[in-house]
Formats: structure tokens, C-alpha cells, sequence
């Protein structure tokens, strides 16, 4: 009798109480970044987690948009699942999918739908991974559990580096949507190897659902993962951050970023403005500038410019190596800089790139400024600035079948590629590089670079299509290309 009087706790509480002891120290004390503008700072009693009143703030236009978007859109203020059940299941970490013998073949399909994109390297090398609910399949037509593995086999090809991850969060409906206690299990599944080197992961077009959800998982978020998070209500906020012409934004979500301009003539006016000052011509004075350097670039440029082109202008160059390549190498082969854990992988402060970048285009001298950082995220830049990548358009397509070869036809066919069909100056650079490189694997036990790290790093560097954007299915195969190139290197480069 007693205990049909007790009072029933609230979810949050109920959650807490649950996974208390699995908690970490941190854990029990998170708090939300600076960054965190339209985080709700309320705790929510069970009344609250059926009306959206209670979780303002949100741009108006979030609560009132049409009933058709209603439909195909996910509920803000309501959550058909019991939280208190759904999470309160005890959470599985899914441990045996790391061990699992996974391919490309095994997720071919729903690598199909585009609902995860890598679509290229931030201003500082660092990868992007695009994930758009509204390409999520239904429910009744993907297993959660396969979800999670897709995700978990995706991520494994980039978090040996820095990454960042955008997730368009339009079109999530109660159709696709999984779970809560898989959102529970997925966290968990992620460990600190995902975690560690993710620097910022984008929540655009966040609903009530998503603040719900993290009101009821943060007692179980590190503080510092909380901190990557950022909310972004509209496109051009994202913007600010990022290239939206590199991330293939799904229609769907361009359209619903519209819509709510619309409802919010203030949000409107900022993107407005933003736009205006992107496209708008620079002043009088720096237009003469602008305009001298877009006829002709200075005869001391190397960045953004064909290997041809320094070549022909660069008096330092020596057996068609580049000036910045060889000093980015020949300091990088100094043994405290070629034993640095991460290297590679690790990104370096934006400004001094850029810094860097300007002196080396203008032929002045540059300091790496003890730093083996710089000179690794230089050296990249470089090859991903190219006109043409290095392994040249011409073989990008035959790259793409080397998975298809058989291991006896695998190293036939890449030195014909390599020996035959690659142009002599990027042969020699090709030579040079990957000579360094493996100096740089044969360090792996201090620097923690393997072939297959380095391989993840550079492949993508190294090969692209003439548009530009890399498919997800063609970075498997331009990655085992390259490690393939860097376990061989002695027997392949043989001129």
C-alpha cells in the first residue's frame, strides 16, 4: 500500500538514478558551452515533456510552420516513446561491431541513400561528414543496430584525424526516427576514439526533440563533448563556420531553411546582409589589387597553382620538387618532429596556415615555429590546393577499381599507373613524398601513425574527381590505393 503513494519520478531523475554509477566524475557536472546561445537551462518535470511552451527559446517559425510540413517533419513538442522505459533500459555497448569483418558491400545500399556524405576538408584539412535525417530510411526498412554499424564503419575511416560532423536535422519524422534507448546505446557505442578527435559537430535546424533528448542525456555527457556541440538554426549561421557550396545540402533542407527565413523577417535581414557581403565587390583601392593578382598569379606562388606552373617560375626548385614541400620534409624528418604522436592528424591554428601559406606565395622565408604541426597541415594543404591532385584526373577512375584486382593483379597494375601513365614531375614528387613517409610509419610506435593512418590522411590528398566532390563509396578505395602505394614503395618506385 505504501508504495502506490510514492511519488513517480521524472525521467531525468529516473535516468539518473539509473546510470549513477557508470557516470565519470566529469560527468556529473556537465554544463553547456558558450556557444550554446538557445540551450534551454531548465529542468523539465513530466508535464513539461509534452508541450513545447516549456522549452523556449525558439525562433518563432519553428512553431508555426504548415501541416504538411508538420507531417514529414519530426514532432517538436511531443515524444510518442516512454522515457522513462526507453531509457531506462539498460544501455548495450556495442563492442562486438568493432571486431566484426565489415566492407563497403555489407552497407552498399544504404550507402546509396547519400544519408552520410564526406564531402571534403574544412580551411584546415579537417574532414566534414554530412549526415541529412530526411535521407534516413523507414524504420520498418532499416534495423537500428545496422544503423549503428553503418555510422560506426563510416567513422572508422576518419577518426584517426581531426573531423567535423553537420547534421541536417529536417526531415527526421516518427517514421525514420529511431529509438530513444538506441540514441542511449549509440553514445556508448561512440568511445572516446570517436570522441577524442570529433572538434565540432553542427545540430542544424535543431527541433524541440533534440533538446528534449539532450536535457535527458547530458547527466551522461562529458563536459568536454558537450562543449562540440552547436546549434544552428539557420544556414547562413552555418556559414560562419563552414563552405555550404562543399556540403551538398539535400534540397529538401534548402527548402525549409526558406521557409523559415520567411516566417522571421529579422533571421531573413542577417542572411540578407550576409549574402550582400560575400557577393559584393571589394573597394576601389583593393579592386585594382585583387584585379592584378586574378590576371596572373606572382611568379613565387606555389599554393593553388599547377606543379607546371612552379616549375617554370620557381628558381628553388629542385629535381621537381617544390620549395615548401622540401622544407615542410626536411623538417619533419628531424627525430623529434617525426616522432610526434598524431602527426598528421592533428590540426594546427588556422591564422598560422594562412600566415604561412602568404609568405610561401610571396617568396618570403617561413618558420614553422617549432611546431610540427604546421609543417605537417602546410604540407597537406599543399597537395589539396593543387589545380590538378597529383595522382592527376586522368587516373582517378582507374584508382577506383584497385579493390577490384586480385592480389596478384594488384601490383602489376599499379605500376603501370604509377611508372607508366603518371607524369614524370608528379612521379618524382610522388617518389619523394611517400619516401618520407615511410620513415614516418616506421615511427609508429612513438608517432602512432601507421601506413593505414597515413593512408586515411593523405588518399584522399592525393586523388579526386574533376568536379571536386568525393562519394563516400570512393574513399575506401583511394585509401587502400595509397596504403597499398606506401607498404610497396620500395618495389613500385624503382626509377
Amino acid at each position: 500500500m505504501e508504495s502506490e503513494h510514492q511519488p513517480k519520478l521524472s525521467p531525468i531523475r529516473a535516468f539518473q538514478v539509473l546510470h549513477a554509477s557508470n557516470m565519470e566524475p566529469e560527468d556529473a557536472y556537465t554544463s553547456l558551452s558558450e556557444y550554446h546561445d538557445y540551450e534551454p537551462r531548465l529542468e523539465f518535470d513530466d508535464s513539461e515533456l509534452t508541450q513545447a511552451s516549456g522549452l523556449a527559446p525558439l525562433p518563432p517559425e519553428l512553431l508555426d510552420i504548415s501541416d504538411d510540413l508538420l507531417k514529414r517533419s519530426a514532432s517538436d513538442g511531443t515524444i510518442e516513446e516512454n522515457f522513462e522505459e526507453e531509457l531506462g533500459k539498460a544501455p548495450e555497448v556495442y563492442g562486438e561491431i568493432a571486431n566484426s569483418s565489415l566492407d563497403d558491400d555489407t552497407f552498399s545500399e544504404l550507402a546509396g541513400t547519400g544519408l552520410v556524405e564526406v564531402v571534403g576538408d574544412d580551411e584546415i584539412g579537417r574532414r566534414i561528414i554530412v549526415v541529412s535525417a530526411c535521407r534516413l530510411p523507414s524504420s520498418k526498412d532499416l534495423h537500428p543496430d545496422k544503423l549503428l554499424r553503418y555510422l560506426m564503419f563510416t567513422l572508422d575511416k576518419y577518426v584517426e584525424q581531426d573531423y567535423s560532423v553537420v547534421y541536417f536535422h529536417y526531415g527526421l519524422t516518427s517514421k525514420n526516427k529511431p529509438p530513444l534507448s538506441w540514441l542511449w546505446k549509440a553514445y556508448k557505442a561512440f568511445d572516446r576514439k570517436y570522441k577524442k578527435n570529433l572538434k565540432a559537430l553542427y545540430l542544424v535546424h535543431p527541433t524541440n526533440f533534440i533538446r528534449i533528448v539532450w536535457q535527458m542525456l547530458r547527466p551522461a555527457i562529458s563536459v568536454k563533448f558537450g562543449r562540440k556541440i552547436m546549434y544552428v538554426n539557420y544556414l547562413h549561421e552555418l556559414q560562419q563556420h563552414l563552405n555550404l557550396d562543399k556540403l551538398c545540402i539535400p534540397k529538401p533542407v534548402l527548402e525549409y531553411d526558406k521557409l523559415l527565413l520567411a516566417k522571421n523577417p529579422r533571421a531573413a535581414e542577417m542572411a540578407r546582409q550576409l549574402a550582400e557581403k560575400v557577393d559584393a565587390p571589394p573597394d576601389e583601392s583593393d579592386a585594382k589589387a585583387v584585379q592584378k593578382e586574378s590576371l596572373s598569379p606572382p611568379l613565387t606562388q606555389q599554393f593553388g597553382v599547377s606543379l607546371q606552373f612552379i616549375k617554370e617560375n620557381n628558381t628553388n626548385m629542385i629535381d621537381s620538387i617544390p620549395p615548401v614541400v622540401r622544407q615542410c620534409v626536411e623538417f619533419l624528418s628531424q627525430p623529434d618532429a617525426l616522432e610526434t604522436e598524431g602527426l598528421f592528424r592533428r590540426s594546427a591554428n588556422i591564422s598560422v596556415i594562412k600566415e604561412l601559406q602568404r609568405a610561401c606565395n610571396k617568396g618570403e622565408p617561413i618558420s614553422f615555429r617549432n611546431d610540427p604541426h604546421n609543417a605537417a597541415v602546410l604540407l597537406k594543404t599543399f597537395l589539396r590546393d593543387l589545380e590538378e591532385p597529383l595522382l592527376t584526373f586522368d587516373l582517378h577512375e582507374e584508382i577506383l577499381k584497385f579493390q577490384t584486382w586480385s592480389n596478384r593483379e594488384k601490383p602489376r597494375q599499379v605500376k603501370i599507373l604509377i611508372l607508366e601513365r603518371l607524369p614524370l614531375d608528379n612521379y618524382k614528387l610522388l617518389k619523394y613524398i611517400f619516401q618520407f613517409l615511410w620513415k614516418v610509419q616506421d615511427r609508429s610506435c612513438l608517432n602512432k601513425m601507421t601506413s593505414g593512418n597515413l593512408a586515411v590522411v593523405f588518399g584522399p590528398n592525393l586523388s579526386w574527381p574533376p568536379n571536386g566532390f568525393m562519394s563516400l563509396q570512393a574513399i575506401s578505395p583511394i585509401n587502400a590505393f595509397t596504403d597499398f602505394l606506401l607498404e610497396n614503395q620500395k618495389s613500385i618506385f624503382i626509377i
